[in-house]
C-alpha cells in the first residue's frame, strides 16, 4: 500500500469515528431552533432480528402543537420509509405508523409545557399503545402480523420521504426533544410509569445515556428544561 492510501485509509476511519458518536446525554436535549430542511439528528441502533415488539419514550417541548404538524421519530428501512414514525398532526392528534399503515391517538388538552411520550406496538396482536405524561390513551389495533426491518436510518426532528431523506421544512420540529429511549418489547404499566417520574429500565435497541448520534444542520445539545 502506498503512503497516499495509506494516508487516505486513516482520514476516512478518523471521519468515520467522529461522524456517529456515542454519548451520555443525561439531563440534556436536543435543541432545534427554527424551521429547517436539513437539521435533524441520525441515531445508530444495533438490531439483529426484524422488531416483533417495541417501546419508544421521549421527553419533547415545543409550541408547534398549537399551529402545525410536525415529525418527532421517523425509522426508515430501504423497503418502507415509515417503518415506524412518531408524528404530530395539528387536526387529528399523534400519528403512529408501523409498516406504513397508520392509527391516530386524539392528544389530552395541548398546553405549552413538556410533554412526556411513550408508544409501544406488538406484531402478534397489533395492539398500539400512547402514553401521555404517564397517561394511557385508548389501545388501538395496528398492522397486526408486522416485523420492522433491521437496516434502519432513524431520524429525530424530521420526517424521512426517503431513506435518510427527503425532508420537508413544513414538517421540521422545532423545540426541544431528551430522553429517547427504546426497546424492542412492549413496557407495562408499571415500568412507563417508572420511566416517566425518571427511572430506568435498561433500553436495549436506544439508549439516552449511551447513545450513539450525529447531529445535522442548526441542531444543539443543550441542558434539559424539564425536572
Amino acid at each position: 500500500m502506498t503512503v497516499e492510501k495509506l494516508l487516505w485509509c486513516v482520514l476516512v476511519l478518523i471521519g468515520s469515528s467522529k461522524a456517529f458518536g456515542q454519548k451520555d446525554m443525561s439531563r440534556k436535549a436536543f435543541v432545534f431552533p427554527k424551521v429547517s430542511d436539513d437539521s435533524y439528528v441520525s441515531l445508530k441502533a444495533q438490531l439483529k432480528e426484524p422488531l416483533k415488539a417495541f417501546t419508544v419514550c421521549f421527553h419533547i417541548y415545543t409550541e408547534l402543537a398549537l399551529t402545525r404538524d410536525y415529525s418527532i421519530f421517523s425509522y426508515a428501512t430501504k423497503k418502507q420509509f415509515n417503518d415506524i414514525l412518531i408524528f404530530w398532526s395539528f387536526s387529528r392528534g399523534y400519528l403512529l405508523s408501523v409498516g406504513g399503515s397508520e392509527i391516530f391517538f386524539k392528544a389530552p388538552k395541548v398546553t405549552m409545557a413538556p410533554v412526556h411520550i411513550c408508544t409501544s406496538w406488538e406484531s402478534i396482536t397489533g395492539i398500539a399503545e400512547l402514553w401521555v405524561d404517564g397517561k394511557p390513551m385508548v389501545r388501538k389495533s395496528l398492522n397486526k402480523g408486522y416485523s420492522v426491518g433491521t437496516e434502519a436510518s432513524i431520524v429525530l426532528g424530521q420526517d424521512q420521504d426517503s431513506f435518510g431523506g427527503g425532508f420537508e421544512a413544513n414538517q421540521a420540529l422545532v423545540g426541544d426533544l431528551g430522553d429517547v429511549n427504546m426497546w424492542d418489547f412492549v413496557l407495562t404499566p408499571d415500568e412507563i410509569n417508572m420511566v416517566y417520574i425518571g427511572g430506568t429500565f435498561s433500553p436495549n435497541v436506544l439508549d439516552w445515556k449511551a447513545l450513539t448520534y450525529e447531529a445535522h444542520g442548526e441542531v444543539f445539545v443543550k441542558p434539559q428544561l424539564w425536572p
